[in-house]
């Protein structure tokens, strides 16, 4: 029986960074025999986060936010599956708003309160865990080991993919504005030349993972 990987892109652009390498990721994934549902958070039905209802904190919904929007069936494959790749462009030195949705009410329930056991997830799954940004990768180490380091704890062993520097338009020349903190040729350059290689190195991250579950 193939195993059941589910894919997340948090960003909106079709086609673009953070899309191609979630969708690279699941490639990878299925030529290791993994079957891959995926969801385009901005394409779904109305959501919101964790409306800090307390429902999951009942015995009866333990470890399932009681909450139902667009989110619900994202949450329920994810509960279902066994491994999860997720995907966010940096927005203002975080993910996405799509992506902190999901991500608190993925977490939250799973969190118990209970010293002993503050985690209710009876089955952690492998996470890959991708961000995207316009800006050099090495200037949010802190932000991702947070965010490794929650979902280690609440979902599973995350591995995390950082593609920096990408280039955001096709042509900066054609902006209203004069983008002057870029160089838009050597974006170009990098997006050439090295965002293919980072896209060869998540498709085996997604083999690797496809062979694990």
């Amino acid at each position: 029986m193939s195993k059941r990987i589910v894919a997340v892109n948090a960003g909106p652009r079709k086609g673009w960074n953070t899309d191609t390498l979630i969708t690279e990721a699941a490639k990878g994934a299925e030529a290791a025999g993994a079957k891959v549902e995926r969801f385009d958070l901005f394409r779904l039905a109305k959501y919101t986060g964790c409306v800090s209802c307390f429902g999951c904190k009942r015995e009866l919904n333990k470890g399932h936010c009681v909450c139902r929007d667009g989110l619900t069936p994202v949450l329920d494959a994810i509960r279902e599956a066994d491994g999860l790749i997720i995907g966010s462009p940096n927005y203002l030195s975080d993910m996405t708003a799509s992506f902190r949705a999901l991500y608190e009410r993925l977490i939250f329930q799973n969190l118990t309160y209970n010293k002993e056991k503050p985690c209710c997830s009876e089955r952690p799954i492998p996470v890959l865990l991708v961000m995207t940004s316009n800006a050099p990768e090495g200037m949010y180490q802190g932000l991702l080991q947070g965010y490794q380091q929650t979902l280690n704890r609440f979902v599973g062993p995350t591995e995390v993919f950082v593609s920096g520097d990408t280039l955001q338009l096709e042509d900066y020349g054609k902006t209203d504005w004069e983008w002057s903190m870029f160089d838009a040729q050597a974006k170009k350059n990098r997006h050439e030349t090295v965002f293919p290689q980072e896209c060869k190195k998540i498709y085996e991250m997604g083999v690797s993972m496809g062979k694990q579950v």
